[in-house]
């Protein structure tokens, strides 16, 4: 039998997604729910399991976006496994870059090719870069020359130069890239977007980890981070500033009475933002485990696009990456972002005196169409106090019984 694997839609309004990568070649055995591919959409990316076990055959390439419903493989589920050894499992191969192609029609059948033959992809890669097949070694089957000798091939192959490398690369941004670019400059276009700052002592929070981290860790499973810290005096300063909590659609805005904070999480194809879902009623622990769940799933590649869409206020925090200070961007369609920074001990006056202490800037930015300055300075200054002052801000005087929850 013959089963047909057709794309499955990775969420609401997606009508199209793109082949980053096949896990699997032409041909190969795969066991039912095998990690075949790699698929782009403009919200995330996500992997394609076989649906049964059998024989496969490609009927597309890397690099062509494919309708969600069209087939993309066959397999043979009468196929035999392979005696004597396991069924090959899928290995990510090696990024390599990717030139950009139009959608290719589906194969009909699979084609072998004799040494020193390009198959179709890389031979429009050699002519776009004005390379002789016969300059080119090929890795594939019987000397074919595949897509990724053509991407790699040096346009000044057979050339004499003076020395040096002098070898470029093209690689085709992915779906979901080049959807955050569009995003990122309409909020620059669209938004009239500004920026405010601010300086944090973090020496309370310090003293607070310090003296409470290890018996958090033990009791709960997961570190006392700074991230519990910014995300409920976020949600202290929303429920006192809740025009921050707000976002235009059309002409009218739009308030919340919850709070779902959005997180920048670095993954394996970028940034990515889930959401912790009422950030108002999770304690410190609901915090620090909710952040550690999002960020395996999306390390591991497994966040899906419900758990990145929606969110009314997002944080995010380049001090991980060494930043000093920044001018983050919104996330459309949010009004505000707050920047997290890295924390190094400076010269501050504390008590007419000088005190050397450990200080993170911070930045909000604000869409001034909705939050004005006052608004945005006040929540900034509020976000400022509770993190200054945690133990009466944050615990309600009570750091035991906060930590303990």
């Amino acid at each position: 039998m013959i089963l047909e694997m057709k794309v499955p839609s990775p969420g609401e309004s997606i009508t199209e997604v793109e082949i980053a990568e096949w896990l699997v070649e032409d041909g190969d055995y795969v066991e039912k729910d095998q990690a075949i591919a790699e698929v782009d959409s403009d919200k995330a990316t996500l992997e394609l399991p076989a649906e049964e076990s059998g024989t496969i055959t490609l009927k597309a390439e890397e690099g062509d976006a494919v309708a969600v419903g069209a087939v993309v493989c066959l397999i043979d589920t009468s196929a035999e496994k392979p005696s004597g050894s396991d069924a090959p499992k899928a290995e990510k191969k090696e990024e390599a870059p990717k030139v950009e192609s139009k959608p290719q029609a589906a194969k009909t059948e699979t084609k072998t090719y004799a040494t020193g033959t390009a198959s179709p992809a890389a031979k429009k890669i050699l002519d776009e870069k004005g390379i002789a097949a016969t300059a080119v070694s090929g890795s594939g089957k019987d000397g074919r020359i595949t897509k990724d000798d053509a991407v790699k091939a040096n346009p000044s192959m057979g050339t004499p130069t003076s020395g040096g490398s002098r070898g470029e690369s093209r690689s085709k941004l992915s779906m979901l890239r080049r959807k955050v670019a569009e995003r990122l400059v309409s909020v620059k276009n669209e938004t009239a977007m500004l920026t405010t700052f601010n300086e944090v002592d973090m020496s309370p929070i310090f003293a607070l980890r310090s003296e409470y981290k290890e018996d958090f860790k033990a009791k709960h499973g997961v570190s006392l981070g700074f991230m519990s810290f910014f995300t409920r005096a976020v949600v202290r300063a929303l429920e006192i500033y809740p025009a921050v909590n707000s976002m235009i659609d059309g002409k009218e805005m739009i308030s919340y009475d919850f709070c779902d904070v959005s997180i920048a999480v670095s993954g394996p194809k970028g940034l990515m933002v889930p959401v912790i879902r009422n950030a108002e009623n999770l304690t410190f622990r609901g915090v620090e485990a909710e952040v550690k769940r999002l960020a395996i799933r999306a390390r591991d590649g497994e966040i899906t696009v419900d758990e990145m869409t929606g969110g009314t206020f997002t944080i995010t925090n380049g001090g991980v990456f060494g930043s000093m200070l920044s001018t983050p961007i919104i996330n459309p369609p949010q009004s505000a972002i707050l920047g997290m920074h890295n924390i190094v001990e400076r010269p501050i006056v504390r008590d007419g005196a000088i005190a050397i202490a450990p200080i993170m800037y911070v930045a909000l930015s604000y869409d001034h169409r909705v939050i004005d300055g006052k608004e945005s300075v006040g929540f900034l200054v509020a976000v400022k106090e509770a993190l200054e002052n945690p133990t009466e801000l944050l615990m309600n005087g009570d750091v035991k019984k906060s930590l303990e929850m």
